[in-house]
């Protein structure tokens, strides 16, 4: 009488086996790309904050300025030269300096940038939908915070794999920000 395994019994154990990997693999990758993306929209967040501790700091206006760049987008800060406000034809005149360096939100975060998935419902009642633009910052796409602490309102939408969709809302009279994610099964937009 053998003690082994049958060809089939070894055929068998090694499908199931390779079948409940790949259905693993499958939803580590979808996790992997949901953190990838909240933690690009933490990092957007934290950013904001770091512009407006400079502005209290520097008791001046510094923005973050975001910038198409192609499909994608670039951002850096910049401070107010001539107390008028950060304004782009002073960025372009050397007024108004950068001082961070210029930052692609995918080159840190592969897969996730400024976007915005089509057909996204208005964050709140107050609020139109979103359209197709992820930088909600006025004319000139700048978060501009005061020595006061106080912003520009605006919303960044920012979107990773498998359309997963974040936005960071600014608030103009305390210079706050808030996350917010999208639930599409829902059709909601839930605080992070």
């Amino acid at each position: 009488m053998g003690h082994g395994y049958s060809l089939v019994e070894l055929v068998f154990a090694a499908g199931l086996v390779a079948t409940l990997a790949s259905v693993a693999v499958a939803r580590i990758d979808i996790a992997l790309d949901e953190l990838r993306t909240a933690g690009a929209t933490r990092y957007v967040a934290t950013r904001l904050q770091q512009v407006r501790m400079e502005a209290v700091a520097r008791n001046a206006d510094v923005a973050l300025r975001v910038t198409s760049d192609g499909p994608s987008f670039i951002y850096a800060m910049y401070v107010d030269g001539n107390r008028n406000g950060v304004r782009s034809l002073d960025i372009q005149r050397g007024l108004d300096r950068r001082t961070s360096r210029e930052e692609r939100l995918r080159d840190q975060f592969p897969g996730v940038d400024f976007a915005i998935t089509p057909g996204l419902p208005p964050v709140d009642a107050a609020s139109g939908p979103p359209g197709s633009d992820p930088i909600r910052l006025g004319a000139g796409n700048m978060a501009t915070f005061t020595a006061q602490g106080t912003a520009t309102t605006g919303s960044l939408y920012i979107r990773g794999p498998r359309n997963v969709q974040y936005v960071v809302r600014i608030f103009g009279e305390t210079g706050k920000t808030r996350i917010l994610k999208f639930d599409a099964r829902g059709r909601v937009w839930k605080p992070l």
